[in-house]
């Protein structure tokens, strides 16, 4: 599968449902799974990648203490979604609060993932990103 790449910014419908970007469409036509990420931010599974993630969570919570603290919280913050006709998925109220998510939203690629966040906490990030990759004078795991 190739990786999720590009940002959106889309707004989420009075119902709580946020239109998919024609781009990320096509691989979760047949459902997804949509569960809460670092940093306030949600983050879009493929069905696919759900079962990768949630294996590797899993193995973390059988250390018990945090990680399994953690992973409980990654369970339970986790909803299956399907795509109606045109192309929205519901994001749950849970959900919504924990990203922050009221209206204007961004849909960014994240590798095999794709992340949800609240528009000012976004900019707010990549910006970080963006002067972490400016000023450093080569990343070896980038190809830079």
């Amino acid at each position: 599968m190739k990786d999720f790449l590009g940002e959106y910014q889309h707004s989420l419908d009075a119902k709580g449902r946020l239109i998919m970007p024609s781009d990320f469409r096509g691989p979760l036509a047949h459902g997804a799974v949509i569960g809460i990420g670092t940093h306030n931010c949600l983050v879009v599974y493929t069905p696919e990648e759900w079962v990768s993630a949630a294996e590797g969570i899993r193995e973390l919570s059988r250390q018990g203490g945090d990680q399994l603290d953690a992973a409980r919280a990654f369970f339970a913050g986790a909803r299956e979604v399907t795509p109606d006709s045109q192309g929205r998925v519901p994001i749950a109220l849970d959900q919504r609060t924990y990203a922050g998510l009221e209206r204007d939203v961004i849909v960014s690629g994240a590798f095999s993932r794709i992340e949800i966040w609240d528009a000012t906490r976004w900019n707010e990030r990549r910006e970080e990103g963006q002067a972490t990759l400016s000023a450093a004078t080569s990343l070896p795991g980038f190809g830079i």
